[in-house]
């Protein structure tokens, strides 16, 4: 399908200058002879509604089979997706509403938070701020895979599946070494707050989900004096990452997801959840895996010796029950693929 769609693109485009070409010499060569032997007026206005007609062919946001962008598809998606959020901050995109930042403030609440502004600004003086994997192409199929840390990937034999896309999405302490035949070996993204960095794969970028200022001034830290080693629990005074592969979620997306997604369940939007509505704008395809419970119901990790039920379901925090309605409507509108498990 997207090949024909080039191929179609293509075509349109050569017959259309071939058009104007002969329009133009055949209009230069009347004029010399005979006007009034060809009403120009009337001819442009039938070449341009003809013209109209040939060029008028609908261009798809990707060259996959189904976009996940595409419109008109299901209401329920349309009013909530919105591809005019950034997601991420960047040099030129640092700046954010005064009711987010207060929104934003509540989430991990600090005694004295620094001033967002000049701290966001000491961050892009210690980053390079320049994101390349952004922007949409009509003539790209990126295929991607969210990936959870649930215990539903045991024996699941996924791992060669998720391995087989361009962009691959972890979170959090997920672990490969040790589970490749489940959950792949490959990771290109890594979505952590400060209190859950691990060290990442060469060459994966890092994104940081920031609750509070702190996170921010972590980042700096880390990357420089290494002077911050505590928030609320101990985090790594350093990240072995590259500094032009780091960046930072934007907090109008994280309130985008916990309004327009969430229909403010919880406190916050979790990691997962802001994993996946992140791959909804930057990814043609998003198969998720490793969300939910296991085949028992039990809500653990898979890299964790335990059956007992993670707090995460009834931490108050996040409202995982209406998170899985989302990840469930999503499938049933083929705006993802759901992976359970086996």
């Amino acid at each position: 399908m997207g090949v024909r769609n080039l191929r179609l693109k293509a075509f349109t485009f050569g017959l259309t200058i071939f058009v104007i070409t002969v329009t133009t010499f055949l209009l230069g060569y009347t004029h010399k002879h005979s006007i009034d032997i060809w009403k120009s007026d009337s001819y442009f206005l039938r070449f341009s509604e003809k013209l109209k007609r040939l060029v008028n062919i609908p261009i798809r946001p990707c060259s996959c089979d189904a976009c996940i962008s595409e419109s008109k598809l299901s209401p329920w998606f349309d009013e909530r997706f919105n591809d005019t959020i950034p997601t991420l901050l960047t040099k030129e995109n640092n700046e954010i509403p005064e009711d987010v930042y207060q929104w934003w403030l509540k989430l991990q609440k600090e005694p004295k938070p620094k001033p967002f502004n000049e701290t966001v600004n000491r961050l892009f003086e210690t980053l390079s701020g320049e994101v390349d994997f952004l922007e949409a192409s009509s003539y790209r199929c990126r295929r991607c895979a969210v990936v959870g840390n649930s215990g539903n990937l045991k024996n699941s034999g996924y791992g060669i599946w998720i391995d087989n896309h361009d962009f691959i999405f972890r979170m959090n302490r997920a672990a490969t070494v040790g589970y490749e035949a489940d959950v792949g070996r490959r990771t290109t993204h890594q979505f952590i707050y400060p209190e859950s960095a691990a060290n990442l794969q060469e060459n994966a970028t890092l994104i940081l989900i920031p609750f509070k200022v702190l996170d921010i001034e972590w980042v700096i830290s880390a990357l420089t004096t290494g002077t911050i080693s505590r928030t609320y629990a101990m985090v790594p005074r350093r990240i072995k990452t590259s500094r032009d592969k780091i960046f930072v979620y934007n907090p109008i997306f994280m309130k985008y997801v916990y309004e327009n997604w969430m229909d403010r369940h919880g406190k916050y939007p979790s990691t997962g959840i802001m994993c996946i509505v992140f791959a909804l704008h930057v990814c043609d395809q998003v198969d998720v895996y490793g969300f939910g419970a296991d085949a028992n119901g039990n809500w653990h990790h898979y890299f964790e010796n335990t059956t007992k039920p993670s707090g995460f379901r009834k931490s108050g925090v996040h409202d995982a029950d209406f998170q899985a309605n989302i990840t469930e409507n999503l499938s049933s509108i083929n705006k993802i693929n759901f992976f359970t498990g086996r």
